[in-house]
C-alpha cells in the first residue's frame, strides 16, 4: 500500500470516528480522558520499557543530550502526562459555546457557536509526551487525531497510542478517533500534508526546519507553531535582584524548549553593574556565551570566556546551553533588535517602570510578553490550559499556547419560521 493510500484509509476512518465525537456529551468526552489517564498509570511499566528501546537507538545514533532528554519517559514523566490528561478533562467544554446571538429585523434568530474542526493531523519530533497531550486536547475539543511522530520515538508512540485506543474502547467514542501514522516511511508525512479535503488541519511541532517544511509543503491548512528566539531585556529601571534569577531560569531551566531565552539585552546604564554578575552566573551554569563588543569587554575584565556574536548567532534558536549577550542604548533599541532577530514567540522585560513595561508591550509583536517573569511561563500547563497542542506565533486564528479553544472553529445557526429571502 502506498503512503497516499495509507493516509486516505486512516483519514477515512478518522472522519467516521469524528462523528462519534460530534455527538458525544461533555461527560462522555471527559470520561474518555480520565480513562486514558488511568490506563497510562496502569501500563506505565510497559511505556517506560518501550521508551528504553527508543533511548537505546537514540544513544547509538548519536542524539545529543538535549534531544535524549526530550525523548525520555520516566515513571515520573508518565505520571505527569497522565495528570495533564486529567487537568484537560477538568476544563470547561469548548464546544457549543455561543459567541454571539441576535434577532434580525426579519425575525430570523442568529447564533454563532463553537464546533470541532473534524480531523486534525499532528506532525512532530522526538517528544512522545506530545502524542498524549495532542490526543487528549483534540478529543476534548471533539476532533479526531492523526498523529505522525518521528521514527526516533516510534516504540514510545506506538505503546502510547495503543494505551489510548484501549481506553477509548471502554467508551462510546470510536478508537479510530486516535490513530498513529507510521513513521518508518517519510512519504507518510508528504501524503498527510497533501490530504486536502480528507484532513481539515495540520499542526507541526518541533524544529524550525520541520515547521518550515510543513508550512511550505502542505496543501492542507496549517497552524504554524513557532521557533523560539526569545529575549530577556533588562531595562535601566530593573530590580537587578529580580533580573538575575529571571535570566538564569529563562536560559537554563530547560534549554531545549522553544520558550527558553536565547539572547540577553541589557540597557547601557546598568551594563557595568549587571553584566559582570550575569555573565559569571551564566558561565557557572555552563552556558556558552556570544557577545557584542561592549559585553565582550566586560566579560574579559572579569575573566569570562566568550566569542563575538555573528549575525547568524543573533537569529539562532540554540536549544542548548548557549546564549547571546548585547548592550543596547535604550528600550526602543532593544525592541528594534528583537524585531529584527526574534521569531514573535516570547519576549521578557525586567523593569520597575510601568511606562517602560507599557512601551515594551506596545513595541513587541509577539505571542507573549513577560513582565518581570521568566520566558518559561509561555506554556499551556503553566497558563492553566492543562496541556497544550503547541505554541503558535502566527497571527491567524490562534496565537500563543494552544489549548482547547484554539482547536475549535464556528458554525452559524440561523433559526426561522418560514422566512424566505426577497
Amino acid at each position: 500500500m502506498s503512503a497516499t493510500e495509507l493516509i486516505h484509509n486512516l483519514a477515512a476512518r478518522a472522519r467516521i470516528a469524528s462523528r462519534t465525537l460530534s455527538v458525544a456529551t461533555t461527560a462522555q468526552r471527559k470520561e474518555a480522558l480520565t480513562n486514558i489517564a488511568d490506563a497510562l498509570i496502569a501500563r506505565s511499566a510497559e511505556i517506560v520499557t518501550a521508551n528504553e528501546e527508543d533511548m537505546k537507538r537514540g544513544r547509538e545514533s548519536g542524539l545529543n543530550s538535549q534531544l535524549l532528554d526530550r525523548l525520555s519517559l520516566t515513571p515520573e514523566r508518565v505520571i505527569g502526562i497522565a495528570n495533564g490528561a486529567r487537568k484537560v478533562s477538568e476544563l470547561e467544554d469548548p464546544l457549543g459555546i455561543v459567541l454571539r446571538q441576535s434577532t434580525l429585523p426579519n425575525g430570523l434568530g442568529l447564533k454563532q457557536i463553537t464546533v470541532p474542526f473534524g480531523v486534525i493531523g499532528m506532525v512532530y519530533e522526538a517528544r512522545p509526551n506530545v502524542t498524549v497531550d495532542a490526543a487528549v486536547i483534540l478529543l476534548m475539543s471533539g476532533n479526531a487525531a492523526l498523529l505522525r511522530g518521528s521514527s526516533s520515538a516510534a516504540s514510545s508512540n506506538a505503546i502510547l497510542v495503543d494505551v489510548m485506543r484501549g481506553a477509548l474502547a471502554k467508551t462510546s467514542i470510536s478508537q479510530d478517533a486516535v490513530q498513529l501514522v507510521p513513521s518508518e516511511d517519510r512519504e507518510t508525512v508528504k501524503a498527510l500534508l497533501h490530504a486536502r479535503g480528507e484532513v481539515d488541519l495540520v499542526i507541526p511541532r518541533g524544529s524550525a526546519s520541520l515547521i518550515r517544511m510543513v508550512v511550505d509543503e502542505s496543501t492542507v491548512p496549517t497552524i504554524e507553531t513557532g521557533a523560539g528566539v526569545c529575549h530577556v531585556y533588562v531595562d535601566e529601571f530593573a530590580d537587578l535582584e529580580k533580573a538575575l534569577p529571571i535570566l538564569i531560569n529563562s536560559k537554563t531551566h530547560r534549554p531545549s524548549v522553544c520558550n527558553a531565552a536565547e539572547t540577553l539585552l541589557v540597557h547601557k546604564s546598568i551594563a557595568d553593574t549587571f553584566l559582570p554578575v550575569a555573565l559569571k552566573a551564566l558561565a557557572d551554569a555552563g552556558v556558552i556565551l556570544h557577545t557584542d563588543i561592549g559585553s565582550q569587554t566586560i566579560a574579559k575584565s572579569t575573566g569570562i570566556t566568550c566569542a563575538l556574536a555573528t549575525e547568524e548567532n543573533w537569529s539562532t534558536e540554540y536549544g542548548v546551553l548557549e546564549m547571546n549577550v548585547g548592550i543596547v542604548d535604550s528600550l526602543d533599541a532593544a525592541s528594534e533588535h528583537i524585531a529584527k532577530y526574534g521569531t514573535q514567540h516570547t519576549e521578557a522585560i525586567v523593569t520597575e517602570s510601568d511606562a517602560s513595561a507599557a512601551r515594551f508591550i506596545a513595541l513587541s509583536d509577539c505571542a507573549a510578553v513577560m513582565i518581570n517573569a521568566s520566558t518559561r511561563f509561555t506554556d499551556g500547563e503553566e497558563m492553566g490550559f492543562g496541556a497544550e497542542i503547541g505554541i503558535s506565533n502566527q497571527k491567524l486564528h490562534a496565537r500563543g499556547p494552544m489549548g482547547l479553544e484554539a482547536m475549535t472553529t464556528t458554525t452559524w445557526i440561523v433559526s426561522g419560521n418560514g422566512q424566505i429571502r426577497k
